[in-house]
């Protein structure tokens, strides 16, 4: 039997944690090629991460001027 090019154990995918909400997330076939560039689960918490920072910066900069 050998083994099969391009054949990954499903209990050994890496895992790494979403930048957004914290949580897990496996290695999809999909990321194969941008593992490296992948930092969220989901295109929600993507969607979510991209509006986040510019309410934070506006709320930082009106507790500024105060």
């Amino acid at each position: 039997m050998g083994l099969l090019s391009g054949f990954r154990n499903p209990h050994n995918l890496p895992v790494k944690t979403c930048a957004h909400c914290g949580r897990p997330f496996c290695w999809r076939r999909k990321w194969a090629r941008s593992w490296d560039d992948v930092k969220y689960c989901s295109k929600g918490c993507k969607h979510r991460a991209q509006k986040t920072p510019a309410n934070i910066c506006a709320a930082a900069s009106v507790e500024d001027e105060f």
